[in-house]
């Protein structure tokens, strides 16, 4: 077996091509045997299994530098380079990360996690290389997905002015223009590329232009050449700009992508490789389904069926039925996605109202600024994103929608400690980020009863940008007795004790209560008070509790830096209050990847540990 040798990446180098087949069944084999228990992303990692073997064939790593876009389809390549051993703690604490990390190891060139970041940060490891006059190779990998979003089109631009080599892998999974791939094409690629033709190409030109009209003649065959090739190749808007196109190859032929990477070396410019790959290839459940395979839970490897089931809705299923039912009475009322229909919960509501749902793809500055547009025109949008994906368009948000205040609604899904994805995906930073904006409204609801109270709101009440934001899977169900209607920038008191209040915005209400719990039974009876807004803070809920009250415990599940807490702190003070205010949040670090139950706890931010330093306190 040929991934039984393989400890390192120097013991792949030792392998014979012949034996490549074998080693992307075994890939494949381990890849879905660990996914299936840990969870993660499978269809995509499935489709790049013999593009990461091409790639680490033809390239001599670490010295040569790939990059890839999102870091999500790495799973082969960790193995492949050292990391096989380790494999089974992927997405686990302590674990492998679900995407590259330098940290991690030599051969990941750049940390990832978003989407269509991977030609920009290659053209600067080029341009470094360049600088400091180095001779290794750059490669870019990106998927058709994340040529959406707007940073690939300015880096693009950029890499139409090299004039040293940089390779861009065009990781095509659509299979829309699988019909291309075939014996024409792959000649034609590499007839272009291949050094006689390009020497062929600058002789002609350099002869024509010694003779008096030669660069007429040369613009004319330019021209000509230019219309005979578009009727062949689909990669003319490359060449368009400068850019040498390769392809398209078929992304599962080995032999054919060392073919394409080696004519690629040779091309002293920036040059797109075009590969065709099969999400889920391998793997007949991924393949026929990639999307409900993209970011999986553990799962029966015999059938493909998950091994856990949701029992109740999701904050994404409330979101979905208010929007549907609110939208049918409300023709003005529209949604927007970035590439997440699925995932944001409005599957619904792009078959009921297909006019009004709009999926701009992975291009969330763009969602912002055509929502904008949108209610300029007379539209009531609601811009549906996860936590960590909308801070790309915090500019939108400030300059776009809040300078004029225009009513926006904003469905921060996902806020909070988000898991097994990590760092690059934590929802940590949303209140920090929307409460600097001036004119926002921000909210978040204790359980899937307040979630539907506060979209109502959002959508019927409010005429100015409102967010509100929520943790991913399961809405919590307790505590429907507490359903005071909301009222702007207004609390909810859920018990009333003295000495100490929690003041808790959020899922982290339930830990409030938690904590009011083990408090109570030291013989500590404490204040327990729904925030609902982070912006505005009730103040007047602040001077309440004033007289009675000597320490106030702000607790919240985002980065302390700048976030709800801060902003109550500065209140307190600012209206000359005795409160003693203490801040329970993250702390200002990168949270890396493991369950919410023990990142909370490794930060102090379990029930036991609040209660523990309040009783101290006092």
């Amino acid at each position: 077996m040929a991934l039984e040798r393989i400890e390192s990446y120097k013991d792949f180098k030792k392998l014979s091509p012949a034996e490549y087949p074998e080693l992307a069944r075994e890939l494949r084999e381990m890849i879905i045997d660990t996914v299936s228990k840990n969870g993660g992303h499978l269809a995509s990692n499935l489709g790049t299994v013999e593009l990461t073997v091409a790639l680490l064939s033809e390239f001599d790593l670490p010295k040569d530098k790939i990059v890839w876009d999102v870091g999500h389809q790495t799973y082969s390549y960790k193995i492949l380079t050292g990391r096989k051993n380790r494999f089974s703690t992927i997405r686990t604490e302590g674990g492998l990360c679900g995407f590259t990390r330098t940290a991690e190891s030599e051969y990941d060139a750049f940390d990832t996690g978003h989407s269509s970041t991977s030609v920009s940060a290659g053209l600067g490891v080029g341009a470094a290389r360049d600088i400091t006059g180095g001779d290794h190779k750059i490669v870019s990998v990106i998927g058709d997905g994340s040529m959406t979003g707007g940073l690939y089109y300015e880096a693009l631009n950029n890499a139409a002015k090299l004039t040293t080599n940089f390779i861009i892998v065009v990781n095509d999974n659509e299979m829309s223009i699988a019909r291309n791939v075939g014996g024409l094409s792959n000649y034609l690629a590499y007839l272009r590329t291949a050094r006689s033709y390009q020497d062929l190409k600058s002789g002609v030109k350099s002869s024509l232009s010694k003779f008096p009209g030669g660069e007429r003649i040369v613009n004319r065959i330019k021209r000509t050449k230019s219309g005979i090739k578009s009727l062949f190749l689909p990669g003319m808007v490359f060449e368009d700009m400068g850019i040498v196109y390769i392809g398209p190859v078929d992304g599962h032929d080995i032999r054919a992508m060392k073919r394409a990477f080696a004519a690629a070396k040779k091309v002293k410019k920036a040059v797109v490789v075009h590969v065709i790959t099969q999400k889920g290839r391998g793997f007949e459940p991924a393949r026929r389904y990639p999307d409900v395979f993209h970011g999986v839970g553990p799962f029966d490897r015999d059938t493909g069926k998950l091994l856990v089931k949701k029992t109740g809705p999701t904050y994404a299923d409330v979101l979905s039925d208010v929007l549907c039912t609110e939208a049918s009475k409300n023709d003005r009322i529209c949604a927007i996605t970035a590439a997440m229909e699925s995932g944001v919960g409005l599957v619904r509501f792009h078959e009921r109202f297909p006019n009004r749902f709009f999926d701009v793809g992975i291009a969330e500055a763009h969602a912002v600024t055509f929502a904008a547009g949108l209610f300029s025109g007379g539209m009531l949008p609601v811009v549906c994103v996860y936590s960590s994906f909308l801070q790309r368009a915090y500019d939108q948000i400030l300059h776009d929608v809040a300078l004029t205040g225009k009513h926006v609604v904003f469905a921060v899904d996902r806020s909070g400690i988000v898991g097994a994805d990590g760092s690059t995906h934590q929802g940590l930073f949303d209140i920090s980020y929307m409460l600097s904006v001036p004119g926002m409204t921000v909210m978040a609801p204790k359980n899937i009863w307040e979630m539907k109270d506060m979209l109502l709101f959002a959508i019927n009440k409010m005429d100015s940008p409102v967010a509100i934001r929520y943790p991913r899977g399961e809405g919590f169900k307790g505590l429907k007795e507490y359903r005071a209607p909301i009222r702007l920038g207004r609390s909810e008191m859920i018990s009333r004790g003295k000495n100490i209040a929690l003041l808790a915005l959020g899922a982290m209400v339930t830990t409030a209560m938690e904590v009011s719990g083990i408090l109570q039974h030291r013989g500590v009876h404490s204040t327990v008070i729904n925030a609902r807004f982070a912006k505005p803070v009730d103040r007047d809920m602040l001077r309440n509790i004033n007289s009675d009250h000597e320490i106030l415990a702000v607790l919240e599940e985002n980065n302390e830096a700048g976030g709800f807490g801060m902003s109550v702190r500065s209140l307190v003070q600012k209206d000359g209050l005795s409160l003693t205010v203490k801040t329970f949040a993250i702390p200002d670090v990168f949270v890396e990847h493991g369950s919410r139950e023990k990142e909370l706890k490794k930060f102090l931010l379990d029930s036991r540990s609040i209660a523990d330093e309040l009783e101290e306190c006092l």
